[in-house]
């Protein structure tokens, strides 16, 4: 069979354009890492080459004896698009190819590859397995010369029987790999499209009597602490597991007591199993996955699912990642708090999974489908309603379920995403109750769940979940299903979209999840950025996204929306969700009055109690450690919550701020590993909280000091340490350093989440915000007044084109040392949008590259994004002061800030005191800069450090994908009134 399109008339369609799942592939089997059955892997260097079609192809290049010494050579696992060959390309939901299911165009970029090999000496006669673990879209594959035949489900393992066909040298295996294909329908999951061999390709020897297929059952008793193990196998053999005493047949079922294996504690039982031809390890985890009472259990006890969704990615490799990655990636969940991860949208390496056994994650496991681009069709066609599509979906089902059913992590089983409803869906629902009716089963796109054992949505509003977790919500059409989906658990399968600087809101989520025990919390979108590595013609590093090789049609920056940088740099957004989601609550105690005499630590795990941790306290005053100590915690239970009492107030020496400000002082209590972990070492901080605590006594202040007149000197205006222009009222100098502003401010450049998803009913801030003219706000001078105290300057700050305006009233006072600068601002007409921030803006000199603050830090945070920042005194560079989204937009803000110091090498510079807190950024750009950018390398650092000064921002929320700013951090216009005091530091 050739890969030519039928002619006009003919009701058959080349194999790639099939709905079938494929031809001459073996059943399904479990993956393991390990067997005595030996393994030949055949990745490395391949020879490929290229067609731009799948049309007009002839099959010489299988024959042994094809002279391929003229083509490119290719990294196996890879995808050739990543290796000069072609162009990825990214779509959200939309085909990139004309919808015309199962066809598609002939502009097929189809990659012949050939490898060479030859067998060990020691390689035994008999059957042995060719294994590929995924290729993307469709693969037909031949051996010396034999055509075994062709299979699509790209994320999916396939194997051909290959042992008559096995040469001792010489061997070769041709593989041809079309980028589009009848699965491409099935395959449409926001992701890039990277078509290649991008797992593992290996030779497996199956001696006779070796193992077929093995199903682990391992049940935990919460009520009696036993364990029940039975493993079926074929053909049969005997199960050993040493540390619990136990050899048995295969079928044979044994109760023990054991420990549960749990994604806080994932103990593992080795064992072995062995057949007349095969010895095979196990690792057992004991534990039971229901629903029941309408929550979703696991050993009897509800979870609380502080997950993410993971796409499999790398910005080099794209989807060929390595066992270090996987690890590395899951060693930094567990490091912010994550116990859960929903594999978007696919079935991941099934080395993930051993992982998650073995270091404890909760695993929805997804299958390998979505159908989303039918929904712009009005679900038309859509392949999950389609008989004729039902035996490529329950081939989608079997090897999901097959390869990866041993797995304790794995809790659920996920029919697949964003593919509507259909009766596939339901033969695919029905198949995996039959075979594994030990796991629920999860499903989002159907409201009537009528497949599902949960009820699961993404991106419902913090309203919504409320409504949901009291099971007041609307219900599906329906009496019957209506009560039953009010019965079900509730999942958020995605929420809290991580696009750029946010997402915001998800501390609020949290505590909805906590109250309310159907809440069971949820997975937020999503873990890694898939920026590509790509660089500009002049050399430059940057990560590309859609659009960035010349797509005709793309999504644009869509595809990164990850908690994780492409180059796997935790985001502010990954440090804000291991706060919000942390397992030790610690907040004060006592009554609401005066500072509190206790602690109240409040474990939140679901399984572990507290006696893993460590607590240490610390006295601060104005950032600084004054005192420090241990805290007695007792072993509190999970859900418990224990009272400690604060040690007295240490003796400190008493002062002020700059500014004349008394101090400040506050608990620090930090809940850390006592002893190192499989996933983090000794001394790992889980959680922490911050309590008021009394300011240290001591003198009351300095002596109050003069105010001074401002006067004339030349043609500027003076006033204590800063130099006026007298004809506008604008600084020009403070303490010495030349300055340009202040001037209020109301621009940022849009986060992703403030232009807010194209698909959505209504636009994100943005778009309101430039049709208001807040990009291109204009000032006017109204009067400058000079007094004997103070020089006060009036403006008004409008856009072109409208009335509405901010009347700003610049008030000025000084003594010898300090300028003081109240602001008082009050709208004027009509204000129908909120504003992006509210604050001053102002430019310095570019050697001031040093940040010092008392405040929150040491990351950014902004409103409805904050609960990450620590109070304390902090210091870093100015260029370290950015975060780096992947599209240049709004960041940097640090929040609370009391004052703040930019200063030079030699430690000369300014001071800024701010009444009240206020949000500090500092950047070498213009905000205009930044909002003109597309990448990080549009962005050239200037002359000037450009300061903003902010009384507030609005807040972030997550409409790129998700809900928008709540209520209570919308950044209204109205009255305000703010003021700072500067001065220099010598």
């Amino acid at each position: 069979m050739t890969g030519t399109p039928p002619a006009p008339g003919r009701t058959t369609v080349p194999y790639h354009e099939d709905r079938s799942p494929g031809s001459g592939t073996l059943p399904p089997r479990p993956w393991y890492a390990g067997s005595d059955a030996v393994r030949l892997s055949l990745n490395g260097h391949w020879r490929f080459r290229l067609s731009a079609t799948a049309t007009d192809q002839d099959t010489a290049f299988a024959a042994p004896e094809f002279d391929d010494a003229g083509w490119a050579e290719l990294e196996v696992p890879g995808h050739w698009v990543l290796q000069g060959h072609g162009a990825p390309a990214y779509t959200n939901t939309a085909y990139p190819f004309p919808v015309d299911p199962p066809r598609v165009p002939d502009e097929n970029p189809t990659g012949d590859h050939r490898h060479r090999f030859d067998l060990p000496p020691d390689w035994p006669d008999g059957p042995s397995v060719l294994h590929f673990g995924g290729v993307e879209s469709c693969a037909r594959v031949w051996l010396n010369g034999t055509e075994l035949g062709h299979f699509q489900g790209s994320r999916l393992a396939h194997e051909f029987a290959v042992g008559p066909l096995l040469r001792p040298r010489g061997n070769v295996l041709a593989v041809r790999v079309h980028q589009w294909s009848s699965g491409s329908y099935l395959e449409d999951q926001d992701q890039w499209w990277l078509p290649g061999i991008f797992r593992e390709v290996e030779l497996h020897s199956r001696p006779e009597g070796a193992v077929a297929d093995h199903f682990v059952h391992a049940g935990y008793d919460h009520t009696t602490g036993l364990g029940t193990l039975r493993v079926s196998c074929d053909p049969p053999g005997r199960v050993t597991v040493p540390s619990l005493g136990l050899e048995l047949a295969t079928g044979e079922s044994a109760t023990v007591a054991v420990r549960p294996w749990t994604a806080e504690n994932p103990v593992l039982y080795d064992g072995e199993l062995v057949t007349p031809g095969e010895r095979i390890p196990l690792r057992i985890g004991f534990r039971t996955v229901r629903v029941a009472d309408g929550l979703l259990r696991v050993n009897g006890r509800r979870i609380l699912l502080r997950g993410v969704n993971r796409h499999e990615f790398d910005p080099q490799r794209g989807r060929a990642l390595d066992r270090g990655t996987m690890r590395r990636d899951l060693l930094m969940m567990k490091r912010h708090n994550l116990n859960a991860v929903r594999t978007s949208h696919y079935p991941p390496h099934p080395a993930f999974l051993d992982l998650c056994d073995e270091l404890g994650m909760w695993v929805v496991e997804e299958c390998d489908l979505e159908t989303h681009g039918f929904r712009a069709l009005g679900w038309r066609n859509n392949p999950v309603d389609d008989p004729r599509w039902e035996p490529a979906l329950l081939d989608r089902a079997r090897r999901t379920v097959e390869r990866d059913k041993n797995h304790p992590s794995v809790i659920m089983w996920s029919l697949g995403n964003e593919c509507g409803t259909g009766r596939g869906l339901s033969a695919m629902a029905a198949w995996m109750r039959r075979r594994d009716p030990s796991r629920p089963l999860h499903y989002e796109g159907d409201p009537s769940c009528a497949d599902t054992d949960v009820y699961s949505r993404m991106y419902a509003d913090h309203a919504e979940v409320e409504r949901i977790g009291r099971r007041t919500e609307e219900p599906p059409a329906g009496a019957a299903l209506a009560a039953r989906r009010r019965d079900l658990p509730f999942i958020l399968c995605e929420y809290g979209h991580a696009m750029g600087n946010g997402p915001g809101g998800l501390s609020e989520y949290q505590r909805l999840f906590e109250t309310y025990p159907r809440c069971q919390g949820g997975f937020v979108w999503e873990w890694l950025d898939h920026g590509l590595r790509h660089t500009t013609p002049q050399g430059a590093e940057f990560h590309a996204y859609g659009g960035d090789f010349g797509e005709e049609l793309h999504d644009a920056n869509f595809v990164c929306d990850g908690l994780v940088f492409p180059d796997r740099t935790p985001s502010p957004g990954l440090t804000e969700l291991k706060k919000v989601v942390e397992p030790v609550r610690i907040t004060a105690g006592g009554d609401a009055e005066g500072p509190p005499r206790t602690v109240v630590i409040r474990n939140l795990h679901d399984f572990a109690d507290l006696s893993g941790l460590a607590f240490h306290w610390a006295y601060e005053v104005d950032g600084v450690a004054r005192a420090s100590g241990t805290l007695a915690v007792p072993d509190t239970a999970a859900g418990a919550t224990a009272e400690v009492a604060l040690p007295p107030v240490p003796p400190s020496p008493g002062g002020t701020r700059a500014d004349g400000g008394a101090p400040e002082a506050w608990w620090t209590v930090r809940a850390v590993l006592a002893e190192a972990t499989a996933w983090a070492p000794a001394g790992h901080e889980v959680a922490w909280g911050q309590l008021p605590a009394p300011a240290p006594g001591g003198r009351s202040g300095p002596p109050a000091r003069p105010s001074v007149a401002p006067r004339r000197s030349g043609a500027d205006l003076t006033l204590g340490p800063g130099v006026f222009d007298p004809a506008t009222g604008l600084l020009t100098a403070v303490a010495g350093e030349a300055v340009r502003g202040p001037r209020l401010d109301v621009w940022r450049a849009p986060t992703d989440n403030d232009e807010a998803a194209a698909d959505k009913p209504d636009p994100g801030p943005a778009a309101a915000w430039r049709r208001a003219g807040l990009h291109r706000m204009r000032h006017r001078t109204d009067a400058v007044t000079v007094s004997s105290e103070a020089l006060t300057v009036h403006t008004r700050v409008a856009a072109a084109g409208t009335d509405a305006a901010l009347r700003v009233v610049h008030r000025w006072t000084a003594t010898a040392e300090l300028l003081r600068l109240e602001v008082v601002v009050e709208p004027e007409g009509e204000w129908h949008v909120p504003l992006p921030r509210l604050g001053l803006r102002m430019a310095v000199a570019g050697s001031l590259g040093r940040a010092r603050w008392c405040g929150g830090g040491p990351g950014e945070g902004y409103p409805d994004s904050r609960a990450a920042a620590r109070l304390g005194r902090w210091e870093s560079s100015v260029d370290a002061l950015q975060t780096p989204y992947v599209r240049p937009q709004e960041n940097g803000a640090r929040p609370g800030v009391r004052w703040a110091e930019l200063t030079r090498a030699d430690g000369t510079g300014l001071r800024i005191d701010g009444v009240p807190e206020f949000f500090l950024t500092a950047r070498r750009w213009t905000t205009e800069e930044l909002d003109a950018a597309r990448h990080t390398t549009d962005l050239t650092p200037g002359e000037q450090v450009w300061l903003h000064l902010d009384h507030a921002q609005h807040g972030l929320g997550s409409r790129s994908c998700g809900p928008g700013v709540l209520p209570r951090y919308r950044l209204a216009a109205g009255p305000a009134r703010f003021a700072f005091t500067f001065s220099a530091v010598r």
